[in-house]
């Protein structure tokens, strides 16, 4: 790959995509902005890559890879699908080994149906389908107490997996953040300086491994939990929300850019 001037790593819902419509339409000016200057823009997200795969065509950038399933893995350039998944199966044939008092308390999306995630998630059939090819990571409904699921996460971690809780979902994965992905993508494209844009907690490790971090503006969404004044500080924000938002920032940014270029 060659090397990029910059680099964009950007979450989806509630940041490229509106929280309501999951449209992308108002970042469109700014795409074909970083498009024209050939900067790299790597999604990043929750998704799978089954999920991912059909979104970043429609956006019109398969020409790079993605960060799936919050950083468990990554999906390549062109690719459909991340292809084999022994992280998954390693997953599951642990969880058949945890204990069936702690078991019963885990409902993870390989114990549902497409139309129980559907229920589950809120996502229509078509997309709760796609949610269910996992490769990396397996999210599910955690039904016990605060002490149970310690002793569940410490069975698990004696298989070398981890355990992060999500709010809705406990999500099983073998490691890794978005952070850890970033790193791996951008040496592939000379290390350029990194923008990131995030909406939500979930998005500040992210955010932090970032030389330009954009925090985009939805009331929806927790606030960030509290930081030393020294990173909270470079943390930029949008007034606007979403694509809006994003818009906003990317513009704002590759502006200061080019100044700061033409004026060297």
């Amino acid at each position: 790959m060659r090397k990029a001037e910059l680099i964009v790593f950007t979450d989806l819902d509630g940041t490229l995509l509106d929280h309501e419509t999951y449209s992308h339409a108002a970042a469109a000016p700014a795409l074909q902005r970083l498009r024209d200057r050939g900067i790299p823009v790597i999604l990043a997200s929750s998704k799978t890559a089954a999920e991912i795969a059909a979104l970043r065509a429609e956006i019109g950038l398969s020409a790079y890879p993605a960060i799936v399933e919050n950083g468990a893995g990554i999906l390549p350039a062109h690719a459909d699908s991340a292809g084999a998944a022994p992280d998954y199966a390693r997953i599951r044939a642990a969880l058949d080994r945890v204990p069936p008092e702690l078991r019963r308390h885990f409902t993870g999306f390989g114990d549902m149906t497409d139309a129980g995630v559907a229920h589950s998630t809120g996502l229509p059939l078509d997309q709760a389908r796609l949610a269910r090819q996992r490769s990396y990571s397996e999210p599910g409904e955690w039904a016990g107490s605060d002490t149970e699921r310690a002793a569940f996460e410490k069975c698990l971690a004696d298989e070398g997996i981890t355990a992060r809780y999500g709010g809705r979902y406990l999500t099983l994965s073998l490691g890794g953040t978005k952070a850890d992905r970033m790193d791996e993508i951008a040496a592939a494209y000379g290390n350029p300086p990194r923008i990131a844009l995030g909406d939500a907690p979930n998005d500040l490790e992210m955010l932090l491994a970032a030389d330009m971090p954009v925090l985009i503006r939805n009331p929806h969404a927790k606030p960030l939990p509290p930081l030393p004044e020294k990173q909270a500080g470079r943390i930029l924000k949008s007034t606007k929300t979403g694509p809006s938002g994003w818009n906003e920032m990317i513009h704002s940014l590759l502006s200061k850019a080019q100044s700061r270029q033409i004026g060297a």
